[in-house]
């Protein structure tokens, strides 16, 4: 059994003292200096299912090709981490962020469903040996990294990806747990609960609503659970950062799970809330910090 790794110092950046920001990767908290070519950014659109989803893609400075992350973001993706990506692009990586079809503009009907496959559509995307060209992508070293519904895609893409270089869950979202919550109650009382479940969807997605997404993980609950994909998690570098006023535990537990089954997995809990809004450096910190360490 490979042993879970604990970055125990990050969890205090939040409020470190002087003598801890040291910690800190300097691509955390530094300007770059001047590159040739100097960093940059490009709108793209990435195919799936015959729709082009809105992406942008930020990319490193200096000569190529340059190791990438796949940042997917959550339901509905008012919390981007875009912070997150400029400071893992100052570390040297392109960063492709990009919105699932029907969210945010992009065309097409939202779904888990869907969110899924788009994720599958953007590893392919950054594959591609044209765009890999384009983009000076480095395609033996792509790391896919998810936020909360994102995390739950990155989870359930990774089963079946050998070729990533790494995996990132960022307080990943269970959503066949949720499913199994909501089967519990009737009907009625599912379409009930569903806006206060999910209470900032906004404009943001097009064909789906509170309701729609809550009976759809219950439809799928039994196969949606990420604890049970542990075993398929296990061959390649898992990054787990768990908040502790969120979905820290759920997180926890599919980290040791992963252990349990022989993966390397290195496992962080921030006393933080879902979105880490007091503990961005720390989030930065930590994943900077494992990026660097991969081989």
């Amino acid at each position: 059994m490979k042993p879970v790794l604990a970055l125990a110092a990050l969890a205090l950046l939040g409020g470190a003292p002087p003598a801890l920001a040291q910690t800190v990767p300097a691509a955390v908290i530094s300007d770059p200096a001047p590159q040739t070519p100097p960093p940059r950014s490009s709108e793209v659109l990435i195919p799936s299912d015959g729709q082009g989803m809105n992406a942008l893609i930020y990319l490193a400075g200096g000569p190529g090709p340059h190791p990438t992350l796949v940042l997917l973001h959550g339901i509905p993706g008012n919390e981007q981490n875009l912070d997150l990506a400029q400071a893992v692009r100052r570390a040297g990586w392109n960063v492709l962020t990009l919105h699932y079809r029907g969210a945010w503009g992009s065309p097409g009907v939202f779904s888990i469903t869907h969110v899924q496959e788009d994720a599958d559509a953007a590893l392919a995307f950054v594959r591609q040996p044209d765009i890999a060209a384009k983009f000076d992508i480095d395609t033996k070293r792509i790391v896919l990294g998810g936020h909360s519904m994102g995390g739950f895609a990155t989870a359930s893409h990774a089963r079946h990806d050998p070729d990533l270089l790494g995996v990132i869950l960022i307080d990943a979202w269970n959503a066949g747990a949720t499913g199994e919550q909501f089967s519990h109650l009737t009907p009625d009382q599912r379409a009930a609960a569903a806006p206060q479940r999910f209470n900032d969807f906004g404009n943001s997605l097009a064909g789906a609503t509170p309701a729609s997404i809550v009976e759809e993980v219950t439809a799928h609950r039994a196969e949606w659970n990420y604890q049970a994909w542990a075993g398929q998690l296990t061959k390649r570098p898992l990054l787990v950062i768990g908040a502790a006023q969120a979905l820290g535990p759920e997180n926890h537990k599919l980290a040791q799970a992963v252990t349990a089954a022989g993966g390397q997995v290195t496992d962080i809990t921030f006393p933080s809330d879902h979105s880490f809004q007091d503990h961005r450096i720390a989030l930065e910190a930590a994943v900077v910090t494992w990026l660097q360490g991969l081989k």
